[in-house]
């Protein structure tokens, strides 16, 4: 089987950027003085969201372990995925290699997914003083069963299993120790295959895209989509009748990290493409039918946070009377670690200029749905705070609710903390730093904030812990060749990336919420499962949905760079 890369940094978080320095610290004259310290505060600040590091870490992320990085060869712990680059590169990380690939990964090692620079040589040296400190025999790995499995895992997923997880019934804080079980991501073995319910089809509509995220299709029919890792959008047309893609081209490229996507205005003839890049909004021309933007992008929101770091997909939404567009913007870190105090007085007159929950520091505009007109005339401000990473955005048709797909934070158990989807209402807080689903105190902020406690918005749909809720799509067809039946109008589709630090696998699959009277049940089933492979292995991992102009569900998968297609049995009318 051919690895594939798990989507995740090989070295530091695809989020770390340049260091925001102290003005004393920028100022030091350029000499071989390194500060291990200072080093493990930026490392804190702007790596910890997604590397472990040894006991007392406080994210310990997606990215391969740093512990013992010292002296080791490049790509080979055996708990992580890499690239083949990175795993042929044959590099030793010494403080020279690392000072080289810091300053530049894509020219030290061509075709590694870190491309982002840390170009200043006092960060770097910092940081690489801080890693030499990491060693292995002074820090413990977790460990990890993979003959362990419980009732709720990927073993035991299958088309229209129910779940229910209600708030008074969560388990309590580490309960169970950290795991840290990263997929490793192959090649689609030939004994698998994926399962949706009776009556549907799925099927492979396009592949050998790179790192597909978020999907729109235009009124026309075709299909765009983010390639985030690269820096752009591409557009898919297809045949009608058999779906077969006659056309698969680059609408636009150089972009930042990419994810969030929409046409606007709403209807047959949208005149924008929006995109939003890891800190701006932008947007281009856009004419029916178009497959090539016509011009470079208008920058309508410059710049969405000032701090840098942590998670860097930004959702986008526009509200059904196309007045609103709202951001989703996820914390710059796990838990609000290392959030400066402030006391009962500053924060009363910080939420009386910001709004309830919100943070301040490197979490101000971060952990927040924000809220501009379309043409980003408006100051950008908080519509809804608290939510650590609202990573799909969408309205729903019928009710012009807006709803938002979250992943919630980590290190406090297996079952713990649910993700969860929820319509978002303005002005309302969801816990995140300091609570969690309720009244549920975080135990790293003891005492922090009394005042909060009886004001947290609990979620309608909790979501197994650790699944990576992403994509969000309502169904609502009403003709087409790959209709769905009529009991699936009006309910959402949310894609589950899956998770990475769970002992037992959940998520990997897309699952639906059902709807009544245009609200949430709280339940939500299974849909489209079997991407998971093994305890270890998976081969495809979900990240964007979108209704085609046939009735299908359009999926993405950025591992395996893959475009599936989920069919109904298709009829002319349900209205």
């Amino acid at each position: 089987m051919k690895m594939v890369f798990s989507g995740y940094s090989e070295l530091f978080c695809a989020g770390l950027l340049i260091a925001v320095l102290p003005l004393a610290r920028a100022a030091r004259v350029e000499d071989a003085i390194t500060d291990p310290g200072f080093g493990q505060s930026v490392f804190r600040r702007d790596c910890a969201l997604c590397h472990y590091a040894g006991p007392g870490s406080t994210g310990g992320g997606q990215g391969p372990s740093l512990v013992g990085v010292f002296g080791a060869t490049a790509g080979m712990r055996s708990d992580f995925s890499y690239t083949k680059a990175m795993r042929e590169s044959g590099l030793v990380w010494d403080e020279a290699t690392l000072d080289r690939f810091l300053a530049d990964p894509s020219v030290v090692v061509p075709g590694t997914t870190m491309v982002v620079k840390v170009p200043q040589a006092n960060s770097r040296r910092d940081l690489i003083a801080y890693l030499a400190t990491l060693k292995k025999e002074s820090s413990s790995e977790p460990s990890l069963d993979l003959t362990y499995s419980d009732p709720n895992d990927w073993r035991h997923q299958k088309p229209g299993r129910t779940y229910l997880i209600r708030a008074n019934d969560l388990p309590p804080p580490n309960a169970t120790p950290l795991s840290r079980n990263f997929p490793f991501v192959v090649t689609k073995p030939e004994n698998s295959g994926l399962k949706v319910p009776d009556g549907f089809s799925v099927d492979v509509v396009a592949s050998n895209l790179d790192g597909p995220r978020l999907v729109q299709v235009a009124p026309n029919g075709d299909i765009f989509m983010t390639e985030m890792r690269v820096g752009r959008v591409r557009v898919l047309r297809l045949r009608d009748g058999d779906g077969s893609v006659v056309a698969n081209e680059v609408f636009a490229e150089g972009l930042n990290r990419p994810y969030g996507i929409s046409f606007y205005p709403a209807g047959e003839n949208p005149q924008w493409l929006y995109v939003a890049n890891t800190n701006s909004v932008v947007r281009f021309p856009y004419k029916r039918g178009n497959r090539k933007a016509s011009g470079a992008p208008e920058v309508v929101v410059p710049v969405i946070a000032k701090s840098r770091g942590g998670h860097g997909t930004r959702s986008l939404a526009f509200s059904l009377d196309g007045k609103r567009m709202f951001i989703g913007v996820g914390s710059s870190t796990n838990a609000g670690e290392d959030l400066p105090k402030k006391s009962p007085g500053e924060i009363l007159a910080w939420e009386a200029e910001h709004g309830l929950g919100v943070g301040w520091g490197a979490e101000l505009h971060r952990a927040d749905i924000l809220v501009t007109d379309p043409s980003g005339k408006i100051p950008l401000h908080v519509y809804a705070s608290g939510l650590r990473n609202p990573t799909g955005l969408a309205v729903d048709p019928q009710t012009g609710a807006l709803y938002a797909a979250v992943n919630e934070r980590d290190s406090l158990g297996d079952d713990l903390v649910p993700d969860y989807f929820t319509r978002v209402g303005e002005g309302a807080f969801y816990g995140w730093p300091w609570y969690y689903i309720g009244r549920n105190e975080d135990p790293r902020h003891p005492g922090a904030r009394p005042d909060l406690a009886g004001k947290v918005t609990v979620p309608d749909v909790l979501i197994q812990a650790h699944s990576a809720a992403l994509g969000i799509a309502f169904y609502s067809a009403s003709s087409g060749s790959a209709l769905f039946p009529a009991e699936y109008q009006g309910d959402a589709f949310v894609a589950l990336h899956g998770s990475w630090n769970r002992q037992s696998r959940t998520g990997y699959s897309v699952v639906r919420v059902k709807m009544r009277d245009g609200r949430p049940t709280g339940e939500y089933e299974d849909f489209l499962v079997g991407f998971v492979s093994g305890p270890r292995n998976v081969w495809g991992r979900p990240v964007g949905l979108a209704v085609a102009s046939d009735g299908a569900l359009l999926v993405t998968d950025d591992e395996n760079g893959t475009l599936w297609r989920v069919a109904g049995p298709g009829k002319k009318s349900v209205r």
